[in-house]
């Protein structure tokens, strides 16, 4: 029987490898994010600034973690950037559960398409 971790490491790899079928190359955590973020901002673009993906991400974590109640949905700007408040504080103890924490939210979200 696999343990969480061994189960989440085989769904997280069987989902890049996916990705990597669609787009060429094996993403990793921060692409998959800005992937997510552009999904939800209903934008595609091959080329992002480097603010602009770093906003793609936030809008990927704050959509990934309003699943679980800590991020609520405001609206969107003029020019259809989404908005989220903070509802309460995130569980993260340190970068690995908090990695561990996004990956589970990431397959769960593709799942779910």
């Amino acid at each position: 029987m696999k343990s969480a971790v061994e189960e989440l490491d085989q769904r997280w790899s069987d989902l890049l490898s996916k990705l990597e079928k669609q787009f060429g190359n094996k993403p990793d955590l921060n692409l998959v994010l800005i992937l997510i973020g552009m999904r939800e901002l209903g934008k595609v673009k091959t080329k992002w600034g480097k603010e602009e993906k770093v906003n793609l991400m936030h809008i990927a974590v704050c959509r990934l973690l309003s699943e679980e109640g800590y991020y609520e949905l405001e609206g969107q700007d003029a020019d259809g950037w989404p908005h989220w408040k903070a509802l309460k504080k995130l569980p993260f103890i340190n970068v690995v559960e908090q990695e561990i924490y996004l990956k589970e939210r990431v397959v769960d979200y593709f799942d779910s398409l």
